[in-house]
C-alpha cells in the first residue's frame, strides 16, 4: 500500500513536471511566433520608434555594434556615417504590420510605452489639426504619429480600403487608444495620380471642420513623410503666416496641361500600381465659371477659414466635377482654389508663382535638380524622387522646410531614427526655453 502511494505521488510529480515543461514550450513558441520577423543575426540591425521602443529593446543585441551617435552623424563626422553606409547592408529589420496591431491592441499598456511629450503653454492655444492620408507600412506611420503628436492637436487618418487587413486595424487602434485621432468617416479605394487621392484628403477636412477642436491651420501628411520642425517650432511659423496659406501654385507648362485638358480613364497597368488614370484623345470642355489652372503639389498648409470657404462655395463643387478624369487632380486642385478671388489668404491671380522650394509645406528632393539646387542623393531615388539618407540629415534640418518626404526605414533607417532624436531634443530646449521667460 505505501509502495502504491510513493508510486503515485511520483507520478504525480512527473505529470506535473510535464506539463510546466510543456507551458514553457508553448510560450517559447508563441512568442518565436510573435517575433518571427526578427531574426537576430550578426548582420541585423532593428529599426526603433518613440511609442514601440520598448518593444524593440527587447530586440537588441547587448552586444550590438552599431551604436550611432546623431550628433557625430549631424557633424558628418567620417567614422559615423560609415557606420550608417554599413547599416544599410545590413539585414534590416522593422516591425511589420501584424506585429504593430498587436502592440497596439491594449491601449493602457501601449500609452504606458510613450515617454510623454514637451509642450509649453503657450502651444495648447494653437491647435493644428492632420490629415493623414497612408496605405502600408504601419510602424513607419505610428513612428510619424508619435513625432508630430501632441494632445491638444486633431489628427484625422484616412487609410485606403485596399490596404491589409492588419494594417487597418493598426490604423483603428491607433484612434482608439488617444482621445485626439480619429479614423476619417469616409474611406476611399485610392489609386495613385486618381480623384480618389484627392477625396482621401477632403474626407478628412470634412471632419475636421466638424471637431471641437479649435485648430488654426491644417497640415496633410502621408506615409512617408517626417517634420524637420518640433511642434513649438511649427506653431511660431504657423503665426506668421497670419491667416495666408502655405502651397505651391504656378501656372503649368506645355506638358502638366496634358494632364487636364484631355479626358483620362481608370486603367489597369502591370507595374507598381494597380491602376492608373491614362490619357485619350478627347479633349476636356474649358474649366467652369472661367477657373484659370494652376499646378502644384499635393501637400498644402491651409487656415480653418480657407477650408471651411472651400466647402461652402459652389465653385469647389463644379472644379471637383471638371477635375474628376484628369491626371493627379490633388496636384491641381488646392494649386487652383488657392488663386480664387476673395478665398481667405488667397494669391492674387497675377502674382508670380509659388514653387516647392518657396512654399516651405514639403522638402521634396527630385533627381533632376540635385547638384543644382540641393546637394546628391545618399539614399536612393523612386520615380525621381529621393529617399533620404543619413548623410542628409544636417541638410534637412537646416532647410526652412517644415517637412520632407521621402523616408523609408528600408533604405537608412539612421536619418529617421537621427530626425526623431534632434526634433524631440528641439522641442525639449525650446520648451524648458520657454518657461524660464
Amino acid at each position: 500500500m505505501k509502495l502504491r502511494a510513493l508510486r503515485c505521488i511520483r507520478l504525480f510529480r512527473i505529470t506535473k513536471l510535464f506539463f510546466l515543461i510543456l507551458f514553457f514550450g508553448l510560450a517559447v513558441l508563441l512568442s518565436l511566433n510573435f517575433y518571427k520577423t526578427v531574426k537576430l543575426r550578426k548582420d541585423t540591425f532593428v529599426v526603433g520608434s518613440n511609442w514601440s521602443s520598448h518593444f524593440t529593446q527587447k530586440l537588441q543585441q547587448p552586444d550590438f555594434k552599431y551604436k550611432i551617435n546623431c550628433n557625430l552623424v549631424y557633424e558628418l563626422d567620417p567614422v559615423s556615417i560609415g557606420k550608417t553606409l554599413e547599416i544599410k547592408k545590413q539585414n534590416i529589420v522593422d516591425l511589420k504590420d501584424e506585429e504593430v496591431k498587436s502592440l497596439t491592441a491594449d491601449c493602457d499598456a501601449y500609452r504606458a510605452r510613450n515617454h510623454g511629450k514637451y509642450s509649453a503653454v503657450e502651444e495648447n492655444d494653437f491647435p493644428i489639426a492632420y490629415s493623414v492620408v497612408v496605405h502600408k507600412d504601419a510602424a513607419m506611420v505610428e513612428r510619424l504619429l508619435s513625432i508630430v503628436y501632441m494632445p491638444q492637436n486633431i489628427y484625422c487618418i484616412h487609410y485606403d480600403k485596399k490596404s491589409s487587413p492588419a494594417f487597418q486595424t493598426a490604423m483603428q487602434n491607433l484612434a482608439t487608444c488617444f482621445p485626439n485621432v480619429f479614423i476619417a468617416s469616409k474611406l476611399e479605394f485610392v489609386e495613385y495620380g486618381h480623384i480618389s487621392r484627392l477625396r482621401a484628403d477632403l474626407n478628412c477636412l470634412s471632419d475636421l471642420l466638424k471637431s471641437s477642436v479649435p485648430w488654426k491651420y491644417v497640415i496633410n501628411l502621408c506615409g512617408q513623410d517626417f517634420p524637420l520642425k518640433p511642434n513649438f517650432e511649427l506653431i511660431s511659423e504657423l503665426k506668421r503666416l497670419d491667416g495666408a496659406n502655405m502651397l505651391e501654385t504656378g501656372r503649368p507648362s506645355d506638358l502638366k496641361k496634358q494632364r487636364f485638358i484631355f479626358h483620362h480613364e481608370l486603367q489597369d497597368v502591370h507595374y507598381e500600381y494597380r491602376k492608373i488614370p491614362v490619357k485619350t484623345t478627347a479633349s476636356k470642355a474649358t474649366p467652369p465659371s472661367g477657373i484659370e489652372v494652376f499646378v502644384g503639389s499635393a501637400y498644402f498648409v491651409l487656415s480653418h477659414s480657407f477650408v471651411q470657404y472651400t466647402f461652402d462655395s459652389q465653385v469647389t463643387n463644379e472644379l471637383l466635377a471638371w477635375l474628376e478624369d484628369t491626371y493627379s487632380p490633388d496636384e491641381t486642385f488646392w494649386a487652383t482654389m488657392v488663386r480664387l478671388p476673395g478665398i481667405p489668404g488667397g494669391v492674387p491671380r497675377d502674382a508670380p508663382d509659388i514653387t516647392d522650394l518657396q512654399s516651405k509645406t514639403r522638402l521634396v528632393k527630385w533627381d533632376y535638380l540635385e547638384g543644382t539646387y540641393y546637394p546628391p542623393c545618399t539614399g536612393t531615388h523612386q520615380r525621381s524622387v529621393c529617399i533620404y539618407g543619413a548623410a542628409e540629415l544636417r541638410w534637412l534640418l537646416n532647410s526652412e522646410h517644415w517637412f520632407a518626404n521621402k523616408f523609408d526605414f528600408r533604405v537608412d533607417p539612421v536619418i529617421i531614427k537621427c530626425l526623431e532624436e534632434k526634433i524631440n531634443e528641439k522641442q525639449r530646449k525650446l520648451v524648458m526655453m520657454s518657461s524660464k521667460l
